[in-house]
């Protein structure tokens, strides 16, 4: 027997008013393991499809396809030799009805490292609603990864730093990563880069750290692209005009208590609808065995998590966000 559902945040009641249902799922989430990762792109899929369009849309990929008879899932689906046949269907079947969020988890990295210690921690960061420091992540990672072994060392440090649980003594975590800013300055110096780097100071690392060893929940999980993923995602549904349900595959990140913050942080910001009512109806878990939906937003998270040209980009792109977290390409 399958354990119950973790996770999520119901809504109190029956959402009234101008609304929209839709289920998700993620391709390449893999934790707080953000440097490094053999995954470097977290795709976050939504579809407002009712139960029967995918039910109906799953069967047709299905059709004459040996696969299970309760679940499609991308991965085993996408790697057999015939998929791509398949995939121009699928997707010519989703525009207006489907939306893909796109996460760089190196990039994301690079924004936590702004937010939290030369900005202020919030559960918006990381969205369209809070850009504010965004020029300073973008030309930290442009002109940091230019020194390759310094930059390595200097996000390495930084997910060691504010890493939840921890096995280094926080003071060892804290040279640590001052060292790797002050090696990658040195670098730097010149850059606009190194003006960020300048503005990490010792005083405000240890004030962050303070607050995580304290458990401040106020403060956004710092290695947990799934929060504005998800944010983002609310945002493009809602549109200013509707409250958003989400059903989403289980996911250990979305907690309640997450869930509830994100939900508060919408409604006090521009996103609010009339009365300051959050977009954010709530988020209820559910099995993909049985719910095709969900199975639909796998496989599109799992086909736009694939090397370009896997699917016709014609067809895809009208479905990624415009608001993806992406570093721009570099300048001329």
């Amino acid at each position: 027997m399958r354990s119950p559902l973790q996770g999520g945040m119901p809504p109190p009641d029956t959402v009234t008013g101008a609304a929209v249902e839709i289920a998700c799922d993620e391709s390449g989430f893999s934790g707080t393991n953000l440097h490094r990762s053999a995954t470097p792109m977290i795709t976050h899929a939504s579809v407002d499809l009712t139960i029967a369009e995918a039910a109906a849309l799953i069967a047709g990929l299905r059709d004459g396809l040996r696969l299970s008879p309760r679940e499609t899932k991308s991965g085993h689906f996408l790697r057999r030799p015939d998929a791509a046949d398949s995939v121009g269907r699928f997707l010519a079947a989703l525009p207006g009805r489907a939306h893909v969020h796109l996460v760089e988890k190196e990039f994301f990295l690079v924004t936590r490292v702004v937010d939290l210690l030369a900005g202020k921690p919030s559960y918006l960061a990381g969205t369209r609603l809070a850009q504010t420091r965004r020029p300073a992540a973008v030309a930290l990672h442009r002109h940091g990864r230019t020194a390759e072994e310094e930059w390595d060392a200097f996000l390495a440090a930084f997910e060691d730093l504010v890493r939840t649980r921890r096995r280094r003594p926080g003071d060892q975590r804290a040279v640590r990563f001052l060292q790797a800013r002050d090696a990658l300055a040195r670098h730097l110096t010149g850059t606009p880069a190194a003006d960020v780097l300048g503005a990490l100071t010792r005083e405000r690392v240890r004030a962050v750290m303070s607050r995580l060893d304290a458990d401040d929940r106020t403060i956004p999980p710092p290695l947990e692209p799934m929060l504005p993923a998800l944010a983002e995602t609310i945002l493009t549904w809602s549109a200013g005009r509707h409250r958003v349900l989400v059903v989403h595959d289980e996911q250990s990140a979305l907690t309640a208590d997450r869930l509830t913050r994100l939900q508060r942080a919408l409604a006090a910001g521009p996103a609010a609808l009339p009365g300051g009512v959050s977009p954010l109806a709530g988020l209820v878990m559910a099995d993909s065995r049985e719910d095709p939906r969900i199975q639909v937003a796998d496989l599109l998270a799992g086909v736009a998590r694939r090397p370009p040209g896997f699917a016709d980009p014609a067809l895809l792109r009208p479905l990624v966000s415009p608001t993806s977290l992406i570093a721009p390409p570099a300048g001329p």
